[in-house]
């Protein structure tokens, strides 16, 4: 088949694209969980706040990405980086920050109130009682909105090609201006790949971090 055989001669190029995208992805999420964690967390103490902020995150998740790229450009051209990897970063982190900051705070706010009880009891500060009983016990879905969040900048960073970042984004693009159906084919498919690999890394590792009784069958 001549998708395959495209896919065998130009391998090379596909994985180095590959390994573009995973550091793309992979960056975008490391300063977005430094980011959206502890604003999650502290927004626990601040309901109004919370609110405000989950607002303004849901309205930029409207946003279609390709016209975020087209804001952040002018911009960032001011600095000599309207193009390439640093708007593709910062959208991505962008993008990141709702699940991460919805599910984080969801998730510490809904912790058992028995068990945030008990630790009072026994004298815990509210730093233990954060590091020790309410994380440990919010990560499952902690690591819900991270997951959320990887396999959303997987996809949308296909769309950074588009601002010179690289990525397996080139081939759609330039798929696209060739009229070159397998090189579209393939850019989809390897993302779609590498969606499936992180989605399913994660989903064990949030199954190892939750609670045995909680767990489906």
């Amino acid at each position: 088949m001549q998708f395959w055989k495209y896919i065998l001669d130009n391998q090379q190029q596909i994985l180095s694209l590959t390994w573009e995208h995973f550091q793309l992805v992979g960056l975008s999420l490391l300063v977005a969980i430094a980011i959206g964690v502890p604003l999650g967390i502290f927004l626990t103490t601040n309901e109004e706040l919370a609110e405000s902020v989950l607002q303004v995150a849901n309205i930029i998740m409207t946003i279609p990405s390709i016209a975020l790229f087209g804001l952040m450009m002018p911009i960032l051209s001011l600095i000599n980086q309207g193009i390439g990897f640093l708007p593709a970063i910062i959208a991505l982190v962008v993008y990141s920050q709702l699940p991460i900051i919805r599910n984080t705070y969801i998730a510490i706010k809904n912790v058992n109130p028995h068990i945030r009880d008990a630790a009072v009891g026994i004298g815990m500060t509210r730093w233990q009682r954060l590091l020790k009983v309410e994380i440990p016990n919010a990560l499952p879905v902690m690591l819900a909105g991270i997951r959320t969040a990887v396999v959303l900048n997987i996809g949308i960073g296909a769309i950074a090609a588009f601002v010179g970042a690289g990525g397996l984004g080139v081939l759609i693009n330039q798929g696209i201006a060739r009229t070159h159906p397998y090189m579209i084919l393939a850019g989809a498919l390897f993302i779609s790949i590498l969606a499936l690999i992180a989605d399913s890394l994660l989903g064990l590792l949030q199954k190892r971090f939750t609670p045995v009784n909680l767990r489906d069958e």
